[in-house]
């Protein structure tokens, strides 16, 4: 069975709604190299057929959408001597495919339900219609692995309303649907049984007039988050808004990181921040904060090409590595850090990190 299904359904007017759906339900739908490969040239041949009207980007199994990039074979592929090289050119078609994805011309609507985490926010957040649920879980918890929010994020955690994008990051803190509505990486809250009512609308449309696609869509979403409970779901991120303003108010990581953890409070949500920053990677504090600020101002190409240096570069120290095997592989949860304090990280390192590590990047011409 292949690990990415496609299938094409005939619509009432003749048109056709294309169905991608990551399958590797075991693995949480990880985004393996194989998916990457299928879907971008999927993608390409559906641009120029005037017979697909939209596209669905969904997965199987009822826990996870992607629960991230595939990184235990990452970890395995640096084990080797040209593990790098690996690395560089898995990130390069990742990129490249989240990009695609950001401005493809015609509707692609997520089903976000389940463990949304890393490479699956690569996925979602660039779709037209990004759909998130009562089961939805997201997070870039990056941190914990020696790396830092990619995959796009240096564009949309500088979109999420104040510095909660930038807490976010450096937390890698959980959050549910409310709260990604909130931040502005879904769009429309509904309940997983609602899915069928919609592929119904989706079939049931009329899709002759390509430029109001879009429209279509929301026409059908629309009453269906007016009435699904999911929509009535809190938001933590929006609840302590106020405070993650106060504590993000700094000039430099070691402020920010000296603020989460000096924070008294018996708030469970505050409390696995807390834990999560104290355990996670000096170093990727340090790059999570610069990144956030250097990419303030990017293009959508310029934070890939810049995500896939700093990427590419974090797998070249060895830092994700190690953290993945402290994480993942061996699970003893006791990571060596090259770093042992965010203190320690200095700007003339963090330079080299940010260099590209080519004279031209592979996404220049993207």
């Amino acid at each position: 069975m292949s690990c990415v299904i496609f299938k094409e359904h005939p619509t009432a007017c003749g048109k056709k709604i294309v169905e991608i759906t990551l399958n590797a339900e075991r693995a949480l739908n990880a985004l393996a190299y194989e998916m990457i490969e299928l879907i971008a040239p999927a993608l390409e041949q559906y641009r120029n057929d005037d017979s697909i009207a939209a596209i669905i980007l969904d997965s199987v199994g009822e826990k996870a959408f992607c629960a991230g990039g595939d990184v235990v074979s990452l970890y395995h592929a640096l084990q080797e001597p040209s593990g790098v090289e690996f690395a560089g050119r898995y990130f390069t078609k990742e990129y490249h495919l989240d990009y695609q994805i950001h401005t493809y011309p015609k509707p692609i609507i997520a089903w976000g339900a389940g463990i949304v985490m890393g490479g699956g926010l690569g996925l979602l957040s660039g779709c037209s219609h990004r759909i998130a649920t009562e089961t939805t879980m997201v997070a870039m918890p990056e941190v914990t692995i020696g790396l830092y929010p990619d995959v796009g994020a240096s564009w949309f955690l500088n979109r999420a309303p104040g510095r909660s994008g930038l807490f976010l990051g450096i937390t890698g803190q959980r959050i549910n649907a409310a709260d990604a509505k909130f931040i502005g990486i879904a769009d429309r809250l509904l309940d997983n049984t609602q899915k069928d009512a919609f592929m119904s609308g989706l079939l049931s449309a009329n899709w002759q007039d390509t430029e109001m696609a879009g429209d279509i869509i929301n026409a059908i979403l629309r009453p269906l988050e007016a009435s699904s409970a999911t929509s009535n779901q809190h938001s933590l991120v929006r609840e302590h808004y106020d405070l993650i303003e106060q504590l993000t108010d700094v000039d430099n990581a070691v402020e920010l990181m000296s603020n989460i953890t000096a924070l008294e409070t018996d708030d469970k949500w505050l409390i696995k921040a807390q834990k999560a920053i104290a355990h996670g990677s000096p170093m990727s504090i340090a790059m999570i904060y610069r990144q956030f600020y250097a990419a303030k101002h990017y293009s959508l190409k310029e934070v890939f090409i810049s995500e896939l240096a700093l990427s590419t570069q974090c797998c070249a120290i060895g830092e994700i590595a190690e953290g993945i095997r402290a994480l993942l592989v061996d699970k003893d949860g006791k990571p060596n850090w090259q770093f042992k304090q965010v203190e320690e990280v200095t700007d003339a390192f963090l330079d080299q990190m940010f260099s590209s590590p080519w004279p031209v990047s592979p996404l220049a011409d993207m």
